[in-house]
């Protein structure tokens, strides 16, 4: 882990709490700035702020990019919307508890008759890549879920992204100050050491 540490610091030291603060604040002001000068009549009501209005959760600014890979990664059966509609769920304890399957399906996209029966096929790829895991509870098999965060699982993931995927994923991880993201890193898996016997080199 330390070596890991020192291999990023230059990272770590470009998200500090401080200068991350500060690209926020400097973000809301030039927003700010440009809405006032390109919307100069624009009445407050009609927009939609989170410091007034009931109804909102947090979700991680890396979300649209985790649901591209997720999209990848299951190829003709795409669950990045039903991920997406998981987070519009859950609070800060990232437990979903799921009691009507079909609000969730229809969330994702999924209609008619096989509409929860395509969800929960999308909810099991879900869970095999490990983005969830999930126990059984009146409504089914997924009745209560846990989300786990998306930046661990990318990282065990990594090998099956594509690589340019993962480098805007981080990319997006470091503009944003996600700090979670290079932290989570796994260590280097240490050299392999010659079998006792064989000369170094030898293959």
């Amino acid at each position: 882990m330390q070596n890991a540490r020192v291999r990023w610091a230059s990272w770590e030291d470009a998200m500090s709490t401080a200068s991350t603060a500060k690209r926020i604040s400097k973000g809301k002001e030039r927003a700010l700035l440009m809405r006032t000068e390109n919307w100069p009549d624009l009445p407050e009501e009609r927009l939609w702020n989170r410091a007034k209005c009931h109804g909102y959760t947090t979700v991680p600014r890396t979300l649209a990019l985790v649901m591209n890979i997720i999209d990848s990664l299951t190829k003709n059966q795409p669950a990045g919307r039903t991920y997406f509609g998981l987070w519009c769920r859950t609070y800060d304890e990232s437990v979903v508890i799921i009691e009507n399957p079909m609000s969730l399906a229809f969330e994702a996209g999924f209609t008619g008759e096989r509409a929860v029966t395509t969800w929960r096929q999308r909810m099991q790829a879900l869970m095999e890549l490990g983005f969830i895991d999930a126990k059984p509870g009146s409504s089914g098999e997924f009745h209560f879920v846990l989300l786990y965060n998306p930046h661990w699982v990318a990282w065990q993931l990594k090998s099956k992204i594509q690589p340019q995927a993962f480098m805007q994923l981080t990319d997006r991880a470091v503009d944003i100050g996600a700090k979670d993201f290079i932290e989570l890193r796994p260590d280097p898996e240490p050299p392999k050491k010659p079998h006792k016997g064989s000369k170094q080199g030898e293959s």
